[in-house]
C-alpha cells in the first residue's frame, strides 16, 4: 500500500522568507506592474560613444493624468535631449553630460532605496521571468488570510494554551504558517482545545496540525519533543478525490495482474510445458517465439495459484479497509501492480483523509501486510503439508530445488517440512498451493520494507519518527543496491520504489503524540521477519542444510 501524490509539509525557514534576491525580486514585480502603468518604453542604443557608459538605455514617453502633453523622461541617468537633436554639438553635450552622469555615480555612495535595488537587478530578471513569477503565485495553493492569522492569534494562542513566539510559512510551498512558541499545558489537551476552537472562530475552512518544532533548541521540559502549530486551508491540505482516469487505470492494472497471475501458474508448470516453449522462457539466446496455442491447454491447471495469488492481494487491501473504517480514514482503491515473477508487486493505495495521530498510520500499516502474511503462510504450510502426502502426488509440480534459497526463514521452514533427501536434489516435488503461499510471503516482506511511503514505511515513520524512517530507507536502498536482500528481484523492486513510492507519508494531524511500547515492537518484530524472509541462503549454508545441490569450490 502507498500513495501516488503523498508529500511531507515542510516548514519553510525564516532565511527563505527574508531572502534579499527573493525580496528584490517582489519589488521588481511591483516595479514593472507601476512602470506599465505610466510609460511606454523602447530602447535608445547609442553605438558612437567609446565609454563604458555605453549601453542600451530606455527612453519612456508618460502621459500625465491632468492634461495631454507629453514630457520626456531620462530613466538610468540618461541626460534629456532637445526635441530638434540634430547637430553634432548637441551630441557632444549629450556625451559630455552622460559622462558627468557616470563618474558622479560611480563617486556617489550606494542608494538603499528600492529603485536601486531593482535598477541592479534588471539585467538578471527579464520581463518574461518576471511575469512568469506572478503566473506561479497565482496558479499555486491559495495561501491562509492574514485577517484569520490575526484572529485565530487572538482567539486561540494565549497564556491558558500556546503562546506565540513567531510565525514561519509551513507547508510544501510555504502556503500556511506555522506557529512557534512555547506550550501552556499538556499537549494533546491543548491541541483539543484549540482545534474546537479553531472550528469556532473561522469554521469549516483550515486544518490544524500539531508537528514537533524545527531545529528545537532543546526537549520540552514537562517532557517529549517541543511542539508547533502548523495551519492550512482545507483544500489545500486534503486530498483529492478519486477522477474517473484513476478508475479507468486501476481497472487496466487489476486486469495486467489477473494476466501476470496466470502466467505464474503456466510456469510453475514448466516440467509439463512443450519443449520449445520452455527453451523459449529460459535460453536467453532463444529468438524465434514459438506458438502460444500451446500453452492454452495449461491454463485451467495453472488457475487454482493464480487465485491464491490475487487472494493474497485481495485480503492484504481488505485488511486496510478494515483498520481504516473504525478511525474514520478513507482509502482510495488500490492500483495493482502486476509482476511476472511473483505474480504482482502488491498496490499502491491513497490516503483520501488526513490521519488523526500516529497511532492510526501505524495500525493501518501494519493491518494489510498482517492479512496477507496470514492467509500466504496458511497456503504455504498446508502446500508443503499436502507435499509430503503420498495421496496428492497427482497434484504436485516439479520445480527446482535452489528456487528454495531465494529465502533463508522459508527455506528452513521447507527443509525442515520436506527432510533433507526431498530438498538435495535437482527438483523438488512440492503442491501449486506452496508455490502461492511463498510468492504472497515475499510479496508481503517487500511492502513491509521501512522505506518511503510503503506499509514498512509508514509503520515506521508513525511507530519512531520521519528521522528514523531517513535512516532505516538509506539501509533499504543500500542493501537492495547490493542484492543483500530479494535476490534477483532487489534491482526491480528498488526501481519501482524510487519511481512510485520513495517520498514519505504526509504527517498526522497529530504528528507528535507516541504510539506506545507495543506498537514500537510489533513494528520492529515485523522488520525483523521481512529481514530474514528477503536474505537468501548463501551457498554454505545451504550445502550444509541439504537446500538443493550445490557445488562448494
Amino acid at each position: 500500500m502507498g500513495t501516488l501524490t503523498s508529500c511531507g509539509f515542510i516548514p519553510l525557514k525564516s532565511e527563505f522568507r527574508s531572502n534579499p534576491v527573493r525580496r528584490a525580486f517582489r519589488e521588481t514585480i511591483h516595479y514593472h506592474a507601476l512602470k506599465r502603468l505610466r510609460s511606454t518604453c523602447f530602447p535608445t542604443f547609442t553605438h558612437s560613444l567609446p565609454h563604458p557608459s555605453n549601453f542600451p538605455a530606455f527612453r519612456c514617453s508618460a502621459t500625465a493624468n491632468n492634461n495631454n502633453d507629453n514630457r520626456n523622461d531620462v530613466v538610468e541617468g540618461e541626460a534629456e535631449r532637445p526635441p530638434n537633436d540634430s547637430s553634432n554639438a548637441t551630441t557632444t553635450t549629450t556625451q559630455e553630460r552622460r559622462d558627468d552622469a557616470f563618474k558622479s555615480e560611480k563617486s556617489a555612495p550606494p542608494s538603499p532605496s528600492p529603485r536601486s535595488s531593482l535598477t541592479s537587478l534588471g539585467p538578471t530578471y527579464s520581463n518574461f521571468q518576471v511575469d512568469s513569477f506572478k503566473l506561479m503565485e497565482l496558479l499555486g495553493p491559495e495561501k491562509v488570510d492574514p485577517a484569520d492569522v490575526k484572529l485565530i492569534k487572538d482567539k486561540l494562542f494565549g497564556y491558558s494554551t500556546f503562546w506565540v513566539t513567531k510565525e514561519e510559512p509551513f507547508g510544501d510551498l510555504g502556503e500556511g504558517i506555522l506557529f512557534i512558541g512555547n506550550l501552556r499545558g499538556k499537549r494533546e489537551d491543548i491541541f483539543s482545545k484549540l482545534q474546537n476552537l479553531l472550528v469556532e472562530v473561522t469554521g469549516d475552512k483550515y486544518n490544524l496540525f500539531m508537528v514537533e518544532e524545527p531545529d528545537a533548541d532543546s526537549p520540552d521540559p514537562r517532557g517529549g519533543p517541543r511542539v508547533s502549530f502548523g495551519l492550512l486551508r482545507k483544500e489545500v491540505s486534503e486530498p483529492g478525490p478519486t477522477t474517473l482516469w484513476q478508475y479507468v487505470i486501476a481497472l487496466l492494472l487489476f486486469l495486467l495482474t489477473i494476466g501476470s497471475s496466470v502466467e505464474l501458474g503456466i510456469a510453475s508448470q514448466i516440467n509439463r510445458l512443450p519443449p520449445e516453449v520452455v527453451k523459449y522462457l529460459t535460453d536467453p539466446n532463444a529468438v524465434e517465439a514459438p506458438d502460444m496455442q500451446l500453452l492454452f491447454p495449461f491454463v485451467e491447471s495453472a488457475l487454482p495459484l493464480a487465485y491464491g495469488v490475487l487472494g493474497v492481494l485481495l485480503f492484504h487491501e481488505v485488511g486496510h479497509f478494515l483498520a481504516a473504517f473504525p478511525k474514520q480514514v478513507k482509502l482510495s482503491i488500490p492500483f495493482f501492480i502486476p509482476n511476472i515473477t511473483l505474480g504482482s508487486f502488491g498496490a499502491i493505495t491513497q490516503f483520501k483523509s488526513l490521519l488523526p495521530d500516529r497511532s492510526t498510520k501505524v495500525d493501518i500499516s501494519l493491518a494489510g501486510p498482517f492479512a496477507g502474511a496470514v492467509l500466504s503462510f496458511s497456503m504455504f504450510t498446508v502446500g508443503l503439508l499436502l507435499s509430503s502426502n503420498p495421496d496428492a502426488a497427482g497434484d504436485l509440480v516439479q520445480v527446482p530445488s535452489m528456487l528454495f534459497q531465494g529465502s533463508l526463514l522459508l527455506g528452513l521452514i521447507s527443509r525442515a517440512t520436506l527432510g533433507y533427501a526431498a530438498m538435495h536434489a535437482a527438483t523438488v516435488a512440492i503442491h501449486p498451493l506452496v508455490i502461492a503461499g511463498w510468492c504472497g510471503l515475499t510479496i508481503q516482506a517487500f511492502n513491509m520494507l521501512p522505506v518511503g511511503c510503503l506499509d514498512g514505511g509508514r509503520a515506521v515513520q508513525g511507530a519512531f519518527g520521519k528521522g528514523a524512517l531517513m535512516g532505516f530507507g538509506l539501509t533499504t536502498y543500500t542493501l537492495l543496491g547490493l542484492g543483500v536482500i530479494g535476490g534477483p528481484l532487489s534491482l526491480p523492486w528498488g526501481l519501482y520504489v524510487i519511481l512510485c513510492q520513495r517520498t514519505p507519508e504526509k504527517p498526522c494531524l497529530n504528528d507528535v503524540t507516541e504510539v506506545g511500547t507495543w506498537r514500537k515492537t510489533l513494528v520492529a518484530a515485523a522488520i525483523f521477519l521481512v529481514a530474514f524472509t528477503l536474505l537468501p541462503v548463501w551457498d554454505e549454508l545451504a550445502e550444509e542444510l541439504g537446500i538443493g545441490l550445490v557445488n562448494v569450490l
